[in-house]
């Protein structure tokens, strides 16, 4: 048995106060992001991951990369037909969350998931490398495949086919846009009396606020 009893760490970089903070939990979402980014120690600042309720019961969680945030809410791209998508598709409720190390910060948002705009995604698509484009196709995420061989095998039969020609986004790939109905932001002090902050979205789409006990 491994004990990790004595993993500890003091937090003491920032402070989160009521007095400082936007009425939008976008605003302050955005100066957190910039903040992590321009401080650095962070391989990829905008990997969060993604909570959803899987058809067989169970949560699952896995790791993606944010594309793009809005007052809308949060973007990110995936196979339509995977594990997560065909989740989203029978339950829409979602949970994102990041987490920064290097400023001792996590953001949670529970949010409802919708696909975004074909042209949105054609968009995005046609930005992504060649590679990224082709293995995106290539690729039956979350299905049991017999080898790597029949990836790589698939992947040069593509290459094949559309050398020197636009490749198209598959119907099965595109966007989903996250809209918030709650955002925690969690900031590291000392002695684990942790700063929360609760933004919940209200019937008149006014945020209200609350500080929780950590």
């Amino acid at each position: 048995m491994e004990d990790l009893s004595n993993y500890r760490k003091s937090y003491e970089k920032s402070e989160l106060l009521e007095t400082n903070i936007p009425e939008d939990p976008i605003n302050l979402f955005n100066k957190w992001f910039h903040e992590v980014e321009d401080f650095g120690g962070v391989d990829e600042v905008n990997a969060m991951t993604v909570s959803t309720l899987g058809l067989d019961g169970f949560p699952k969680s896995r790791v993606v990369l944010l594309k793009q945030f809005t007052y809308e809410g949060f973007i990110f791209y995936t196979n339509y037909n995977s594990e997560k998508g065909r989740a989203i598709a029978e339950n829409p409720n979602v949970c994102l969350s990041f987490f920064w190390p290097s400023l001792e910060r996590q953001v949670i948002i529970k949010g409802l998931a919708e696909k975004i705009s074909e042209n949105l995604s054609d968009g995005y698509f046609e930005s992504r490398p060649t590679g990224s484009k082709l293995g995106a196709i290539v690729s039956n995420q979350s299905e049991i495949i017999a080898s790597r061989n029949v990836l790589e095998d698939s992947l040069k039969q593509l290459e094949i086919h559309f050398e020197g020609k636009e490749i198209p986004r598959p119907a099965f790939w595109g966007g989903y846009l996250i809209r918030p109905v709650a955002v925690e932001f969690w900031q590291g002090r000392p002695n684990r009396l942790h700063d929360r902050i609760r933004y919940q979205l209200q019937e008149d789409y006014v945020w209200k606020i609350d500080r929780l006990s950590p």
